[in-house]
């Protein structure tokens, strides 16, 4: 692997989260599109409008919409000097992942950038979370969201407050995301969890990287949990994570946890489960449940099967957080013969909803056979950092699993108007060849006895 590979517009991809092949380069001034989700908090907007207003950034690339998420008022934008939107959905609960798709769609610029109406941007922000992205299309941002009591100021005292004349009473930043931050190098060394640390409130992503994901998943309707949601998915769509830490933006009042909620256990656990439906993560689905997306799409050709060596290639599989679609011209009526009632196995290609979504993709041909332990050692395999795919060969049969941000990222600069310059020359991760003894992989014959 190396890299920058060129895109045809002049703009780059890197291997795995290697965005830092890319550090210290200036990026690009592209237009920038601020999104705000709003809920009746008038005077925190202000300030957040002042905020932009103060940007070291051309303010004629930069445009501003306001998501209104049902207030009885709308919101008022006529303070700012510039390009601002107010779009507006009725009040069902708490729709902010809806309300931020609405503003964004309201948009035009290359890059968005989410910010939320509580959270103050310095006069670097732009310039610094929109640096990687300009450059980078499929980097996800964060920024550093520091808290403050800014409770009662006005734009005047923001302006006193950059020139270094005043300052708000500091607040305790959540040591969670600082621990997180240090620990990954500003999430250069991102593991399978590193989604947990892209926070909504300071995100920012190029518009094709919004758009390949689908946007929030607006079936979130209370507080929390839809900035995991999509940055997990971002990430099985092949987004690089980055944390922008010289992006600084200052929410008025404490973190989360700092703040007097009732009932906080059952908030907590409602957005828990909320998240496992969609977060194919491991450490979301450790309560023994079984959701729609799986961890795991595999996608098994049929046509080399009979009904026994199908329950024996499946049967691996089974112990593990997985779907199995079965294709090819057999695949019907082998499914239909084997009486199978385990909703987990299915007829035709993996769905790209699907695809977009679970951590790993794996293709099955031939009549392969592996115990349990060997397919959790092949996902724990292509799981690694850097390894875009294990490919395991047994006589004539091959499972090959690949890391789903591999797959999606090659798909998009392969397919779109914008594409890599050299495909043939692009690697983006490592594709290890194994043989099938490595995990107990056998062969089996087409009619393996079932019998009892």
């Amino acid at each position: 692997m190396n890299g920058p590979f060129p895109l045809t517009d002049g703009r780059v991809c890197v291997p795995g989260n290697h965005w830092d092949l890319l550090d210290g380069r200036a990026g690009r001034l592209a237009s920038v599109a601020v999104v705000i989700p709003f809920f009746e908090q008038q005077d925190d907007l202000n300030r957040v409008l002042a905020g932009l207003d103060a940007q070291d950034y051309p303010a004629h690339l930069i445009e501003v919409a306001v998501a209104d998420d049902g207030s009885r008022e709308p919101p008022d934008t006529s303070a700012s000097s510039l390009t601002c939107t107010v779009v507006r959905q009725e009040d069902r609960g708490f729709r902010a992942a809806a309300a931020r798709n609405l503003g964004a769609a309201a948009t035009e610029a290359e890059i968005l950038c989410f910010l939320d109406a509580d959270t103050v941007p310095e006069p670097g922000y732009l310039r610094e979370i929109s640096r990687l992205p300009s450059m980078l299309p499929d980097a996800l941002v964060v920024g550093r969201r520091r808290h403050a009591d800014l409770a009662g100021w006005s734009a005047a005292d923001l302006s006193r407050w950059w020139a270094g004349e005043s300052a708000p009473a500091v607040l305790e930043e959540p040591r969670w995301l600082t621990d997180a931050y240090a620990r990954t190098a500003d999430l250069a060394v991102a593991d399978n969890g590193a989604y947990r640390f892209v926070i909504s409130s300071v995100m920012c992503c190029s518009r094709e990287l919004f758009t390949y994901c689908g946007g929030f998943d607006e079936t979130f309707d209370r507080y929390g949990g839809e900035d995991w949601e999509f940055a997990h998915r971002a990430v099985a769509c092949g987004a690089v994570l980055h944390h922008a830490r010289r992006a600084v933006a200052w929410h008025n009042g404490p973190d989360w946890a700092g703040r007097d909620v009732p009932d906080r256990a059952a908030a907590k656990n409602a957005e828990a489960l909320a998240l496992a439906r969609l977060v194919t993560d491991p450490a979301a689905r450790s309560h023994g449940l079984r959701y729609d997306i799986p961890d795991v799409a595999v996608e098994l050709d049929a046509d080399a099967h009979g009904l026994g060596s199908l329950v024996a290639t499946v049967r691996g599989f089974l112990a593990n957080d997985v779907g199995i679609w079965l294709t090819g011209r057999q695949a019907q009526a082998l499914f239909e013969r084997a009486h199978l009632q385990d909703d987990r196995i299915r007829v035709g290609p993996v769905p790209d909803r699907i695809r977009r979504s679970c951590r790993f993709l794996v293709s099955v041909t031939g009549r392969p056979a592996l115990p349990a332990s060997g397919v959790a050692e092949l996902v724990r395999r292509c799981a690694a950092p850097d390894v875009a795919a294990v490919h395991v060969h047994g006589g004539t049969s091959v499972v090959a699993c690949h890391s789903s941000w591999a797959v999606n990222r090659l798909r998009r600069w392969t397919q779109g108007p914008v594409r890599l310059a050299d495909p043939g020359a692009v690697a983006f991760g490592a594709v290890e060849h194994c043989s099938g003894e490595e995990f107990g992989m056998t062969e089996v014959d087409r009619e393996a006895d079932l019998a009892w």
